[in-house]
C-alpha cells in the first residue's frame, strides 16, 4: 500500500520519519526513502528495508539541522524495486521532491508530452512523471508550489495520496489526495501529513482526514 510520512516544525525531521517509516511498515513495501530540506534539498533512498535506509544514511549524508523533510516506503507499480525507482522522486531542476501513493493512470501520455519538451527521465515510475509535470507548470506560469500542484493534478487521471516541497519555499509541505488516504497532523508549532495516524499519534492527537480533492498549503511561519 505505500506508506508517507511529512514533517515540517521545530524539530530535527530526520528522526521523527524514520520513526514514522516504521509505524507504517505494516502497509508492506520494497523500498524506502527520504527527503530532507536545509537549504539544500537532500534525497536518501535504498531499495529494501527502513533499516537499510538507516544503515544507508548513517554513511552517505549529515542529516541533523533539517526541520522539514518527507519520507516514504514503496510497494512497487510502475518499475521494479531498486533505488532508482524508489522515492522521493525530484524535479529535472532539482527544485522539487515528491512522494505519491497510488496509481498515474494517464502518466505515459503525459510522460510523452514532457519528453518532447525536453524533460528527461531517470526512473520508470509514474511519479517521477507527475514531480516533472508539476515542475513545468511552476516553470512556465511562475507560480507558488501549491498552485502548480493544483493546476497539474487537473491533468491527472488516477489516484493520489502526494506530498510535495520546494527548496525555493523551504517553509511549506503541499499534500494532495484523491482516493488514498492523507492525514494532517497538528501539533505545537508542528505539523505533520501521512498516510495514517500511526506516525502522527506520538505527537498530537488533533488530526483531520483530507477529502477527496483537498490540496493543502502546511505552512510554518
Amino acid at each position: 500500500m505505500c506508506g508517507i510520512v511529512a514533517y515540517i516544525g521545530n524539530k530535527e525531521a530526520y528522526p521523527i520519519l524514520i520513526e514514522g517509516l516504521k509505524k507504517l511498515e505494516y502497509r508492506g513495501y520494497d523500498s524506502a526513502g527520504v527527503a530532507l530540506l536545509n537549504g539544500d534539498l537532500k534525497v536518501i533512498k535504498k531499495n529494501g528495508k527502513v533499516a537499510e535506509l538507516e544503515k544507508h544514511v548513517k554513511t552517505e549524508a549529515h542529516t541533523t539541522q533539517h526541520k522539514v523533510g518527507i519520507a516514504h516506503t514503496r510497494w512497487a507499480t510502475h518499475g521494479k524495486p531498486n533505488d532508482i525507482n524508489a522515492h522521493p522522486h525530484v524535479s529535472g531542476d532539482g527544485r522539487l521532491a515528491i512522494i505519491h501513493n497510488g496509481i498515474i493512470e494517464n502518466y505515459m501520455s503525459i510522460k510523452k508530452a514532457l519528453l518532447e519538451r525536453g524533460h528527461d527521465f531517470e526512473s520508470e515510475t509514474d511519479t517521477e512523471v507527475l514531480i516533472h509535470l508539476i515542475e513545468e507548470v511552476q516553470s512556465t506560469q511562475k507560480l507558488p508550489i501549491e498552485e502548480a500542484v493544483r493546476i497539474a493534478l487537473n491533468q491527472v487521471v488516477g489516484a493520489y495520496a502526494i506530498v510535495v516541497i520546494d527548496k525555493n519555499e523551504p517553509n511549506k509541505l503541499v499534500g494532495a489526495k484523491l482516493s488514498s488516504p492523507l492525514v494532517f497532523g497538528i501539533g505545537e508549532d508542528e505539523y505533520f501529513l501521512a498516510s495514517d495516524a500511526s506516525p502522527v499519534i506520538k505527537y498530537t492527537n488533533k488530526m483531520i482526514y483530507l477529502e477527496d480533492g483537498d490540496v493543502i498549503t502546511v505552512q510554518r511561519y
